[in-house]
Parts: C-alpha cells; sequence; structure tokens
C-alpha cells in the first residue's frame, strides 16, 4: 500500500513538472547543442513555447530536426543570431515577439572555451570569448528586462556559468575572468531587480560531456562527468520553484570526478 502512494506521488510530481510551463515562452540561447539543447528539450517537454539561438543556422536547422520528435513545429522556433551583436540579438527578440509573444524566461547558455597562457592570447580571440561569455549575456537581459519588468508576473533569468568561475586554473585566465564575471553580473542583477518580481539565478557546473572545448577532447571514458540533461533539470527544478522562492545559485559536481 505504502509503496503504491508513494508511486502515485512521484508520478503526480512528474506529470505536473511536465505540464507547469504551459502557455510560457522561454528563450535559450546557444540552444542548439549541448547544455543547451537539453535545456530546450527539457523545457518543451515541461510544456513552455521555446525559441532559441544559435551562431550558425545549419546548426539551427540541425537541432531543430532533432527536436521533431517534442514538438510539431508551432512550439519551438530557432534562428542563427551572435549574441554578441545588439543587432542581432535585437532581430531575434523581434522574431520572437512575431512568434509567440513577449518572453516569460530567458536562458543564457551561449559561452564558448579557450584554454592556453594569457600571452598566447590574442586581442581577437580576448573579444570573442569575453564578448560571447558575458556581453552576450548583458545584452539579452537588457532585451528581455523592459518587458519582464511591465509583466505583473514579472519574469526569470537563468545563466549558466561554470565552476570556473570561482576555480582559477592554469591556461584558464580569460575565461576564468569570462566566468568570474558573469557570476558578479547575476547576484548584482538578481539584487537590482528582486522588488520586481523578476527572479535571477546561476547554475555553475563542473565538468560536463559535451564537445565544449579542447579540454574535454581525448580518449577514455567520460560516464564519470555530469550530462547536459543533468544541467536541464537543475534549471527546470529553478523555474519551478514557487513565485515567494528564489533559488540564486546552484553548484553542479561530478558525483564521482576522475582521480
Amino acid at each position: 500500500m505504502y509503496c503504491k502512494v508513494l508511486d502515485d506521488q512521484l508520478q503526480a510530481y512528474d506529470d505536473a513538472m511536465d505540464s507547469f510551463l504551459d502557455r510560457k515562452t522561454a528563450i535559450v540561447t546557444g540552444g542548439a547543442r549541448g547544455i543547451g539543447l537539453a535545456v530546450v528539450e527539457r523545457l518543451l517537454q515541461a510544456g513552455a513555447k521555446v525559441a532559441f539561438c544559435a551562431r550558425s543556422q545549419s546548426s539551427v536547422d540541425s537541432a531543430l530536426k532533432q527536436l521533431k520528435h517534442l514538438s510539431s513545429g508551432d512550439k519551438v522556433f530557432g534562428a542563427a543570431a551572435d549574441v554578441r551583436s545588439t543587432g542581432n540579438v535585437e532581430e531575434f527578440m523581434n522574431q520572437v515577439r512575431q512568434t509567440y509573444g513577449a518572453p516569460d524566461i530567458l536562458v543564457n547558455n551561449a559561452g564558448i572555451g579557450t584554454f592556453k597562457a594569457v600571452g598566447d592570447f590574442s586581442p581577437a580571440e580576448w573579444e570573442e570569448l569575453m564578448g560571447t561569455n558575458l556581453t552576450g549575456v548583458f545584452n539579452f537581459c537588457r532585451a528581455v528586462l523592459p518587458e519582464f519588468r511591465r509583466n505583473p508576473a514579472g519574469g526569470q533569468i537563468v545563466n549558466i556559468s561554470s565552476l570556473a568561475g570561482k576555480n582559477a586554473f592554469a591556461g584558464g585566465a580569460v575565461y576564468n575572468a569570462s566566468k568570474f564575471g558573469l557570476n558578479g553580473f547575476t547576484e548584482a542583477l538578481m539584487l537590482d531587480y528582486r522588488q520586481e518580481n523578476i527572479r535571477v539565478s546561476l547554475i555553475a557546473p563542473g565538468s560536463v560531456d559535451t564537445d565544449f572545448s579542447p579540454r574535454s577532447s581525448g580518449t577514455g571514458s567520460t560516464s564519470w562527468k555530469i550530462a547536459p540533461e543533468d544541467v536541464a533539470e537543475a534549471v527546470l527544478g529553478v523555474l519551478h520553484m514557487p513565485a515567494r522562492t528564489l533559488v540564486s545559485l546552484v553548484e553542479l559536481r561530478p558525483s564521482k570526478p576522475k582521480k
């Protein structure tokens, strides 16, 4: 009897998690692969309409094909946009508004990783990494905030950072700088707008099993790493909290990191 009651409770929870974003519109940057694609999939499963961007149209088209099993097409929209470009961001946002109306959720996931000593970095590489990992977040937050502030229900912003935002490592100075900056930006953003029903959260994963950077390549098993779907589940958990509660920081680590 106890097991049946528990099973019923778990099923009810699963059903709630798979529908609680009905009538919500979410934006995901860098949504064509890795963590971003997993987040798009999970948001669709939870009932949201999702608009995502990636830098190339070919990446967007490939992701849309993978998402066909979750949506007939009316609940997912993808377009190429460079998060570093305010013009690209404005054009993408206009497309989202025309397709779904005002957004309710923003997940800033777009990011790149280049890992080498500072002396080996070119100014162009610095601009690309900082522009993608930090300026891109600013561009999208600035784009959605006016609508979130006008909405009595507010809105939610989830920024995907990294444990590299608090743990420096050799060869990671520029990447560390972008993530340390993102962490500080996110915390201050949360303080700026929490009284206007805008909840801002930071998710900081450790090693995730994606092709994100050269540090992720190599031989051997990667089963010890966090899966992109695990990060997506954390995003959903943050969004599912009652409006009275703000989850400001989630840190994710592999349970058994490689020795």
